[in-house]
């Protein structure tokens, strides 16, 4: 109970609350979110490897006209005849390709003999400082061209297509929003033009075929979820094993003074029953000792024995005492009465 009372505390209430929060997000969003990324990739990698290594196909066997968009077609290529809308043409800004600043141009494409348009991204230029990029215009009339069938990418709210310096401009690749600025029904995929195409512009190559590191970053996310509580558990088990110790020094501390106590007692009642003052146990010693001393001598007197005062002999040697000629012999008591008198 004492212990549940320790770990009740706002302090330990607090961290318990944060490492729950924390291994909660870690299992709920953080790893989720990473190894969902590596799905992905994993999968359109699949995607790129199976479609590099099948020859281009009509259109219409792949997406058939009002189908829309299939994620198992992407990165597939195919032949696609028809006419550029040069007066719908879009900029898309702010790109990159091959790690320098680049403008991607899309140019919608009808479809010979129907009324279906695609959006074409025919490539990019590099962007020129403080103005529009000139960008060379798409073959006029009929044209064939080969592209593989890309996924639209969105838009962002409040980043829709505007015009940028006399052109149609965006930010991201999205038929729906290049559709509504243009009036012009299209399909929800577009067409990445392949290279040496006519109206192709600069080539953009197709993503690296690696997974990328989130599939660590996921693993790490599950490790983190799972040694916050480890670490808390470990916090939890050396306080209890520091206040157990401590509890033992203690208990082991107030046992030595109860001894102490305890004989402190006994030789106070001892001393107290003998009539001798425990504060003055020195003084008894010698008193004890001068009775000996009277004992002795009164015996020695009772046999008629020469009772010497080894006290008083003892002490001749202090100051106002003289040489001792009593017990001298003969010839040393003679000098020391020439000497001294007496």
């Amino acid at each position: 109970m004492r212990v549940l009372r320790t770990f009740l505390r706002p302090g330990w209430i607090a961290l318990a609350v944060v490492v729950v929060a924390f291994a909660a997000l870690c299992f709920s969003i953080l790893a989720p979110w990473q190894l969902g990324k590596n799905s992905r990739t994993s999968e359109r990698n699949h995607l790129i490897e199976q479609a590099v290594s099948i020859a281009p196909v009509p259109l219409a066997s792949v997406s058939p006209p009002g189908t829309g968009f299939r994620s198992d077609t992407e990165w597939r290529e195919v032949h696609i005849t028809g006419t550029f809308l040069t007066d719908k043409q879009a900029l898309v800004r702010l790109r990159s390709v091959n790690e320098r600043p680049a403008v991607e141009v899309l140019t919608p494409f009808r479809v010979a003999g129907s009324d279906r348009v695609l959006v074409v991204d025919r490539g990019y230029v590099r962007p020129e400082q403080g103005q529009t990029p000139v960008v060379p215009a798409p073959p006029q009339g009929e044209v064939t061209i080969d592209g593989r069938i890309r996924a639209g990418e969105g838009t962002t709210p409040g980043r829709g297509a505007a015009d940028v310096d006399g052109a149609l401009s965006m930010y991201t690749i999205d038929p729906a929003e290049l559709s509504r600025a243009t009036s012009t029904a299209m399909d929800p995929f577009y067409i990445q033009i392949s290279p040496n195409q006519p109206g192709a512009l600069g080539e953009i190559p197709l993503p690296q075929l690696d997974s990328g590191p989130y599939l660590s970053y996921g693993l790490q996310w599950l490790a983190f979820g799972i040694m916050a509580p480890l670490g808390a558990g470990y916090f939890i088990y050396a306080e209890v094993k520091q206040r157990r110790r401590a509890r033992g020094a203690a208990n082991a501390a107030g046992t030595t003074s109860a001894e102490d106590t305890t004989a402190t007692v006994d030789e106070t009642s001892g001393a107290a029953r003998s009539g001798t003052p425990v504060a003055s146990s020195h003084a008894v010693a010698v008193v004890g000792s001068d009775r000996a001393t009277r004992r002795k001598r009164l015996r020695a007197e009772l046999r008629g024995d020469s009772v010497v005062d080894d006290a008083e002999h003892s002490d001749t040697s202090r100051i106002g005492f003289g040489p001792d000629t009593e017990h001298a012999p003969d010839d040393v008591r003679d000098k020391l009465t020439q000497r001294y008198g007496g």
